[in-house]
C-alpha cells in the first residue's frame, strides 16, 4: 500500500485554504475522530469548517450529477482552496436551518409520529364518538347469517343509504334511481313510490335510502336475499339498513360502524392521523390546533372613547368617509350619537356595529350630495374577516393586530378530526400521545405488548421497535422534556440541532464527515455529557465528526483540537495550535490558558445590592410553569438558569417580556397567564437582544443596522463639496437611485449566471465594487469617500471619526463588544450568530440610557470564545453600574458566577420542571442541595476545573 493512499484514509488534507480571512492554510485533520475547531469569534472557524470543507463536499456531490441535472439545481461555488484530499461525503448539522412552518413538529422531524400513525392505522381500535361503544365491521356472509338468525320468517325492507343529513332537492338523484329500475325510496323515514320529476324541499336536511327489495327472511329465498344484500352494499358504499315490520331500523356495514346509531368511519389509513392531510386534519383549525379569532376587546380596546375619538381601533378617528357615514346612519336609526362613549351605547347597538345587521339604513352619499343610498351594514368583524382571507400580506398583518389565538374548541388542540381521536390503542388516542413529553412517552411504550391482544402484537412488533429506537436517541441527548406536537419553530437553535443529530444517529450511516455548529448551545452542564456521548457514538460507528465549539468539556473530551487565531477578522485565519487536548495544553496560547485556569473571569469581591426596589411577578403559569413567583432586584445583573425545558423561555420571553412590552410600547402580543406584577413604575423601557440575524440580504450591514450609516451620510451631506452640488443624504445611500452605481444597483457585485456551472459573482466593472457612481465618490471627508468608509474596519473607523461624537459613540460600542475586526459595510449574511448578537447589543448600548432600562439577553455567549465573553461582561458591567437592570438567560458558568442574583428553574425539564428551585446570590444557589446548576456552580466558585 502506497504512503499517499494510507494518509488519505487517516487524514483529511487541506492545501491553500483562503476562504474569507483564512491565510492560505495547509493542515491535516484526522479522520474517524471527534475533532473540535475552536478560537476567538471571527477567527475563521466557520470559514474553515463550513465555507471550505462543507462547501467542497457539497460541490463534489453536485459534480456527480449529470450536466443536465445540474442545470436545474444551480451549481455551488468552488471554495477558495487549492486542494482537499481524503474528503468523505459531508453532512452539516447547522443551527440556521430551523423550519418556520407551523406544521413541522418534533414528531414529524424525528419520524416518531409517522410510525405512530402507521401503528394506529393498522392496530387501533375504533369507538363511536356518539355512544362511546366499540365499532364493528361485518362481511357480506356475516350480515346474511345475522339476518336469518335475528329476523327468521319476518317481512323486511332492505335499504341502501344514499343521502345522509344533507340539504338539496335531489331531483337528479331520484331520476337516476328510477332509471336503475327501483320503484320505491324512503325519504326522512317515510317509504314513497318513485314518480317522474320527484323532488324534496331543498332547504331542509334529508336522509334518503333506496328500497332495494322487500323480502321474507326464509332459507328458501337465500339466493335472492344475498343478491339484494350485495346490491344494497354496492349502492350504499359498504353500508346498508334493514327495516322490520314494526318500523325499527338496524344498521350493517362492511366498514367500521356503530351498531346502535349506524355511524360509520372510513377505513383508517396512516393519513387519517396526519394533521397535514385533509383526511386527518380537524376541519375547524385545519390541523393547526389553534384558531385566530377577531375579538371584541381588540376592536374596542378603550370603551371610554367615543367612535369619533377612535373608539373602534381598526377605523381610527372620525373622517369624512363612507364607513363612518354608514355607522352614523345606523346609530341614528337606534337613536344614538357617534360622539357618545362606546360604554354608554346599548349592548344591542354595539353588537350590530361588530356583527352587522340585515336592516337597511339610508346613508348620505359622499360623492353625490343630496342623494341617499339604502344599504345594510356587514359589521366590523365580518369586514375584517373578509380581508383576512384573500388580501395582500400588508393588509393581513394589519388584520392580525385585532386577532387573538385560541385553542381550537373542536379538537381541543389535538389537531385531528373527531373520528381519528376516537381510534385508540390501550385506551389512549394518538393526540394524547403527541401531548406527552418524550420521557412519559417512552414509559407508555415500555410494556405496551402486555396491554395489546395477540393480533395487535403481531401487527405492531416491527413498528414498536422503530418507535422505541428513535425515542431512545432523543432521551440520549437530553431532549426528554420535548413533546411530539411542539412546533419546530419554537425550539432554540441548539435544540433543533440536537434533534437533527438524533435523527442522524438513527440513520446509522458509516464513513460520513459530520460538521456541527456549536451543538452545546442552550444545553445545561448536566446534559452536556449526554451530547458528548452521542457524538462519540457517531464517531464509533465509523464516521468523522468535526465540531465548531467553545465548550470546555467538549474540548477536553475530543480526540483532536484545532485552535484558530491569534485574533479575529483580518488578525485571525491561522492555526495557532493543534493536537490532542493534552498537547494543546502543553503548547500554550489563549485557549490553553483559559482551559488551564491561568486566565478567566474573576469572581467579584462583592455582589451589587441594587436599588432596593424590585419587580415581582406572581403566579406565572404558562406552559409547564407551576404558578411561580419571580423577584428581580433592580439595578443588578440577574441570571436565569436551569436545565433545558425547565421553563426559562416561558417565564422570561413569553411572560415577563410581553408584560413589559405592553406596558412601555403597547405591544399586541399577550403574555402567558400570570396573577399580578408590581414594580414596573421603576423602569422606563425594556430591550430584548436575541440571536436572530440582523438582516437576510447582502444590503444589510453593521453600519445600516446600528444606524451609524445615517449619521455618516448626514456628515457627508454637510461637506462644502456636497452643499455646492446640492446633494441630500439619499445621494449617499446605495439602496436608492441617485448616488449609487446603477449598473449593479448599489450591490458592488454582479451575478453572472453560468448554465452548467456555478453562478459567478464578479465586481461591477463600472464602479469596481465601490457601489457608488463617480460623482458621489468625488465628495471626500478627510480624503476618504463614502465607499472607503464602508470598507474600514471598526478599529480604523474609531480613529477616523474621533472628532465626531455622534458617530463615534455608535462605532465605539461595536469596538467595545469585541467587533473591532469587522468592516462597517460587511454583508449581514456573512456575520456569525455571536457577531450578529453583539452588533445588536452594541446598537442598544450606543443609545442614551436613563439608568432605568431593563435589558434581556438570551444566551449572549453563543459563538463566543472565553476571551470574547470577558469583553462582553465588561460591557454588561458598564450597563449595570449605570443603574440599569440586565437579565441574562444563560448556562455558561463564567457568566452565572458574575451575577448578583440567580434564578434557577427546575428540577427537570418538561412536566417535571416549571418550579423555581432557588433564587438568590450565586453562593446561595451553589449551597442548595437539589439545584443541578448549584452542583456545577459550587465547583466553579471553588476554582475547580
Amino acid at each position: 500500500m502506497s504512503q499517499t493512499s494510507s494518509t488519505q484514509e487517516e487524514y483529511i488534507e487541506i492545501f491553500g485554504a483562503r476562504e474569507h480571512n483564512l491565510k492560505n492554510l495547509d493542515l491535516k485533520i484526522p479522520r474517524n475522530k471527534l475533532v473540535v475547531v475552536t478560537g476567538l469569534s471571527g477567527s475563521g472557524k466557520s470559514s474553515l469548517a463550513f465555507d471550505t470543507i462543507y462547501a467542497e463536499g457539497q460541490r463534489r456531490y453536485m459534480e456527480s450529477f449529470s450536466a443536465y441535472a445540474r442545470s436545474f439545481l444551480g451549481g455551488l461555488e468552488r471554495p477558495d482552496v487549492d486542494k482537499i484530499n481524503g474528503l468523505s461525503p459531508v453532512i452539516a448539522i447547522e443551527q440556521k436551518t430551523t423550519s418556520k412552518n407551523p406544521r413541522s413538529t418534533v414528531g414529524t422531524v424525528t419520524e416518531i409520529y409517522d410510525f405512530m400513525r402507521l401503528l394506529y392505522a393498522r392496530a387501533g381500535v375504533a369507538y363511536s364518538y356518539k355512544t362511546g361503544k366499540k365499532m364493528i365491521r361485518q362481511t357480506e356472509d356475516q350480515i346474511i347469517e345475522l339476518l336469518f338468525t335475528t329476523f327468521p320468517g319476518k317481512k323486511l325492507y332492505i335499504l341502501a343509504p344514499v343521502v345522509k343529513g344533507r340539504k338539496g332537492h335531489y331531483r337528479e338523484l331520484f331520476e337516476q334511481v328510477r332509471k336503475m329500475g327501483f320503484s320505491k325510496v324512503r325519504v326522512d323515514g317515510v317509504v314513497m313510490d318513485l314518480v317522474p320529476k320527484m323532488q324534496v324541499d331543498r332547504y331542509k336536511i334529508h336522509d334518503i335510502e333506496i328500497v332495494i327489495d322487500r323480502i321474507v327472511a326464509e332459507e328458501s329465498d337465500r339466493f335472492r336475499i344475498s343478491q339484494s344484500l350485495k346490491s344494497a352494499l354496492q349502492h350504499g358504499k359498504g353500508v346498508m339498513m334493514i327495516r322490520d315490520e314494526a318500523g325499527e331500523i338496524y344498521h350493517f356495514s362492511k366498514y367500521l360502524m356503530d351498531p346502535e346509531t349506524g355511524l360509520s368511519y372510513d377505513e383508517p389509513a396512516p393519513n387519517s392521523f396526519s394533521f397535514n392531510s385533509p383526511y386527518g386534519a380537524c376541519p375547524k383549525c385545519n390541523g393547526l390546533g389553534v384558531i385566530e379569532e377577531i375579538r371584541k376587546e381588540n376592536i374596542i380596546p378603550d370603551p371610554k372613547l367615543s367612535i369619533t375619538r377612535g373608539g373602534i381601533a381598526p377605523l381610527g378617528e372620525y373622517r369624512d368617509i363612507w364607513i363612518f357615514k354608514k355607522i352614523e346612519a345606523i346609530l341614528k336609526h337606534y337613536k344614538c350619537s357617534i360622539s357618545t362613549p362606546i360604554e354608554k351605547l346599548p349592548e344591542e347597538v354595539v353588537d350590530v356595529l361588530l356583527h352587522g345587521d340585515k336592516v337597511e339604513v339610508a346613508v348620505d352619499s359622499v360623492k353625490y350630495p343630496g342623494t341617499k343610498w339604502h344599504t345594510t351594514f356587514e359589521g366590523i368583524i365580518s369586514f375584517l374577516e373578509k380581508y383576512q382571507e384573500g388580501s395582500s400580506d400588508k393588509i393581513k398583518d394589519w388584520v392580525q393586530e385585532f386577532t387573538s389565538k385560541e385553542t381550537c374548541p373542536e379538537c381541543e388542540g389535538f389537531r385531528l378530526k373527531k373520528e381519528s381521536l376516537h381510534i385508540k390503542i390501550a385506551d389512549t388516542h394518538i393526540g394524547e400521545l403527541a401531548m406527552m413529553d418524550i420521557r412519559t412517552l417512552g414509559k407508555w411504550f415500555e410494556n405496551l405488548e402486555e396491554r395489546l391482544d395477540d393480533k395487535q402484537n403481531t401487527i405492531a412488533a416491527e413498528v414498536l421497535k422503530e418507535i422505541r429506537k428513535r425515542i431512545g436517541f432523543l432521551l440520549d441527548i437530553g431532549l426528554n422534556y420535548l413533546t411530539l406536537n411542539r412546533p419546530l419553530r419554537t425550539l432554540s437553535g441548539g435544540e433543533a440541532q440536537r434533534i437533527r443529530l438524533a435523527t442522524q444517529i438513527g440513520t446509522q450511516l458509516v464513513g460520513v464527515l459530520y460538521i456541527l455548529d456549536e451543538p452545546s448551545i442552550g444545553l445545561h452542564q448536566r446534559d452536556n455529557e449526554k451530547l458528548i456521548q452521542a457524538l462519540q457514538r457517531l464517531r464509533d460507528l465509523g464516521n468523522s465528526v468535526l465540531v465548531v465549539e467553545h465548550d470546555k468539556d467538549m474540548m477536553l473530551a475530543s480526540d483532536y483540537v484545532l485552535d484558530m487565531g491569534p485574533g479575529a477578522g483580518r488578525h485571525g485565519g491561522h492555526v495557532v495550535a493543534s493536537g490532542s487536548p493534552e498537547e494543546i495544553l502543553k503548547q500554550g496560547g489563549v485557549t490553553a490558558d483559559y482551559l488551564k485556569g491561568k486566565l478567566g473571569m474573576q469572581i467579584p469581591a462583592e455582589r451589587r445590592k441594587g436599588k432596593g426596589k424590585s419587580i415581582k411577578l406572581k403566579g406565572a403559569s404558562g406552559n409547564n410553569l407551576k404558578y411561580v413567583d419571580l423577584e428581580i432586584p433592580l439595578g443588578t445583573l440577574v441570571c436565569v438558569t436551569g436545565v433545558s425545558g425547565s421553563g426559562k423561555s416561558t417565564l422570561i420571553h413569553e411572560t415577563l417580556y410581553p408584560i413589559l412590552n405592553q406596558e412601555f410600547y403597547r405591544s399586541k402580543k399577550d403574555p402567558m397567564p400570570y396573577s399580578k406584577i408590581t414594580g414596573l413604575e421603576e423602569l422606563d423601557k425594556v430591550i430584548e437582544v436575541d440571536q436572530s440575524p440582523i438582516g437576510r440580504t447582502p444590503r444589510s450591514n453593521p453600519a445600516t443596522y446600528t444606524g451609524v450609516f445615517s449619521d455618516i451620510r448626514t456628515l457627508f451631506t454637510e461637506l462644502p463639496e456636497a452643499k455646492i452640488r446640492g446633494y441630500k443624504p439619499g445621494r449617499f445611500s446605495f439602496n436608492v437611485k441617485g448616488g449609487r452605481c446603477e449598473d449593479c444597483e448599489g450591490g458592488g457585485m454582479k451575478l453572472i449566471e453560468m448554465d452548467f456551472l456555478p453562478d459567478v459573482h464578479i465586481p461591477c466593472e463600472t464602479c469596481k465594487g465601490k457601489r457608488y457612481n463617480r460623482e458621489t465618490l468625488e465628495v471626500r471627508f478627510k480624503g476618504k469617500s463614502i465607499s472607503d468608509v464602508l470598507d474600514m474596519t471598526v478599529e480604523q473607523a474609531v480613529e477616523f471619526f474621533e472628532n465626531q461624537p455622534k458617530i463615534l459613540r455608535k462605532i465605539q460600542t461595536l469596538n467595545d463588544v469585541g467587533l473591532g475586526y469587522i468592516t462597517l459595510g460587511q454583508h449581514a449574511t456573512t456575520l456569525s450568530g455571536g457577531e450578529a448578537q453583539r452588533v445588536k447589543l452594541a446598537t442598544e448600548l450606543s443609545k442614551k440610557d436613563t439608568g432605568r432600562t431593563f435589558y434581556i439577553l438570551d444566551e449572549p455567549t453563543t459563538g463566543l470564545h472565553f476571551q470574547d465573553i470577558e469583553l462582553l461582561m465588561l460591557v454588561v458591567k458598564r450597563l449595570v453600574d449605570k443603574g440599569n437592570t440586565v437579565l441574562i438567560i444563560e448556562h455558561n458558568l463564567d457568566i452565572i458566577k458574575m451575577a448578583d442574583h440567580v434564578v434557577d428553574l427546575g428540577l427537570e425539564g418538561g412536566n417535571l420542571g416549571g418550579n423555581i428551585v432557588v433564587q438568590g446570590s450565586p453562593e446561595k444557589v451553589a449551597a442548595h442541595p437539589e439545584s443541578h446548576t448549584g452542583r456545577f456552580l459550587k465547583l466553579e466558585l471553588a476554582g475547580t476545573p
